[in-house]
């Protein structure tokens, strides 16, 4: 596996930060823009799913890390149960919901991936050398 200097690096972050743009897209039209909880709520989930990899990697150790990505991970199932809500309220169509739900499962993959190298990669971080 390659070495990490950044946050910025990380796939797992760009994807993050790739699905919070199109949140951030799409809560602003019609519908979706007026109700206020839901946008604030999918856009907080959005936005927590891509802080939390960036603050668990600047944590400098790996059982650190591995609680952060599991928060982001947590984080991620909001946005998808969020969507799902904004689908049944008629906000998004139902091409949205899939290519926004696809994104989901994607990065979930991935951070699932991650989470498991990083349990058993021998390297600790350097708080644990």
């Amino acid at each position: 596996m390659a070495t990490y200097h950044t946050f910025t690096e990380l796939d797992i972050w760009k994807k993050a930060r790739d699905l919070n743009k199109q949140i951030y897209a799409l809560s602003a039209n019609g519908l979706f823009a007026k109700d206020f909880c839901l946008q604030k709520q999918i856009r907080r989930a959005s936005i927590s799913i891509m802080s939390n990899i960036a603050e668990g990697f600047e944590r400098d150790g790996n059982k650190e890390f591995l609680q952060y990505l599991s928060v982001s991970k947590g984080s991620l199932g909001e946005v998808m149960s969020q969507l799902y809500i904004a689908f049944d309220l008629t906000y998004i169509d139902k091409q949205s919901l899939n290519d926004l739900m696809d994104m989901s499962k994607e990065l979930s993959k991935r951070i699932g991936g991650f989470m498991k190298y990083l349990k058993q990669t021998p390297l600790k971080g350097n708080k644990y050398k």
